[in-house]
């Protein structure tokens, strides 16, 4: 009887795209909550999915949509976005131009990979959304931090200096992770900064329908010093409770879209019709229900706030959009260590590390919870800066 030969053992080593990514990320996945452990950590609405929409998705089932869709988006879908991008610029816009993609994330991927060179400086805040460094980093770009005011706001003369020589600028409004949101007056700042440049802005914009500011939100397509150099890319997880459907959408100059469809196209090919007809119900009937959510994060974000700022030690920053507060510590302790703490103590949040260097001594919190869930995060929580002293 002949025995086996043993299996070869390759030696593998992953792209150097894949690991630039590994060398410079600083995302982290935290352990699964479990037991009596309260999550304030979430990055995502905790409402269900409006149902007329979930109905949509199952009639457009039932009525056979289950073929390849355009590359680019459903037309009726692609329609109506451009529709709304228009009335954001003041001016219409092509529907060709709209690229609906595979969730906001597979937008910005599309977008930043679709632009970024070798060597391409890339602009972004610390703290910021984590994704965005991983993506410049994937595409071999030099990535440059520009570090946050004390309110959490933009230095402008920080950002003004880092713009210089760049390709690209990218930026959420309102923020993940610090909750804050760029007034006009800074987006018109931004403007100054970049007149006369090639530089590109990319907005990402998912939680622009969640703000309580007393000023209405402004878009950087409502800024005109910034037309023909913005790249929108905007997602339904937030607004319309629909994380798990991943579908999003860019808008852009003619060009940059072009090139952003085609990562897109080899990387994700078409999007789910079904779900692609989802998201055009919830385009038209889910107003009352954007309100609705809205209303409940407003009661929920006062809850959190009031809490978290009779914490000794804890600075809490304004809460002005988004779900999130990101309040700093005075403790001596990193926040990844203050995190493990605070899990021994019953609660889930986020490191501020996680999201730029400058995130560090900080805490995300999430008020995409329930009011039961935030008063024992809360509570828990001051347990546990009580116990470092």
């Amino acid at each position: 009887m002949t025995t086996p030969a043993a299996p070869s053992v390759l030696s593998f080593r992953p792209s150097d795209a894949v690991q630039r990514v590994i060398d410079t990320s600083l995302r982290v996945q935290q352990p699964q909550s479990s037991g009596d452990l309260v999550s304030l950590a979430m990055g995502e609405p905790d409402f269900d999915t409006p149902q007329q929409v979930r109905d949509a998705a199952a009639k457009a089932l039932q009525d056979g949509y289950t073929h390849y869709s355009p590359l680019l988006g459903e037309p009726a879908l692609r329609d109506e976005l451009a529709i709304r991008i228009g009335g954001l610029l003041g001016s219409s816009v092509s529907t060709n131009d709209v690229l609906v993609t595979q969730g906001g994330t597979a937008g910005l991927a599309a977008a930043i990979l679709g632009i970024v060179n070798p060597g391409d400086k890339v602009v972004i805040p610390d703290p910021t959304y984590s994704l965005y460094a991983d993506l410049v980093s994937m595409a071999g770009g030099t990535i440059v931090p520009v570090p946050l005011a004390e309110d959490l706001h933009w230095d402008l003369d920080a950002l003004a200096a880092a713009l210089d020589g760049a390709k690209m600028f990218v930026f959420c409004n309102p923020s993940n992770p610090t909750g804050i949101v760029h007034s006009r007056a800074e987006l018109e700042a931004l403007a100054a900064m970049v007149a006369g440049t090639d530089i590109l802005v990319l907005s990402d914009e998912a939680y622009s329908d969640l703000v309580y500011t007393p000023e209405p939100f402004t878009s950087a397509l409502e800024i005109g010093g910034l037309a023909g150099r913005t790249i929108y890319c905007q997602t339904f997880s937030k607004s319309y409770a629909m994380t798990g459907w991943r579908v999003g959408y860019l808008w852009g100059p003619a060009d940059v879209i072009a090139s952003a469809a085609r990562v897109h196209n080899t990387f994700n090919g078409s999007m789910n019709t079904a779900v692609q007809l989802a998201a055009l119900t919830a385009l038209q009937t889910c107003g009352p229900d954007i309100e609705r959510m809205h209303a409940s994060y407003k009661v929920r974000r006062e809850l959190m706030y009031n809490g978290l700022k009779d914490v000794p030690g804890l600075t809490v920053s304004s809460p002005e959009g988004a779900f999130y507060l990101f309040p700093k510590y005075d403790a001596d302790l990193p926040a990844s260590e203050m995190v493990a703490h605070l899990r021994s103590h019953g609660v889930a949040v986020r490191p501020g590390s996680e999201f730029g260097r400058h995130g560090e001594h900080h805490l995300r919190l999430s008020y995409a919870a329930s009011a039961e869930a935030i008063t024992a995060g809360v509570e828990r929580l001051a347990a546990g800066f009580a116990a470092l002293k």
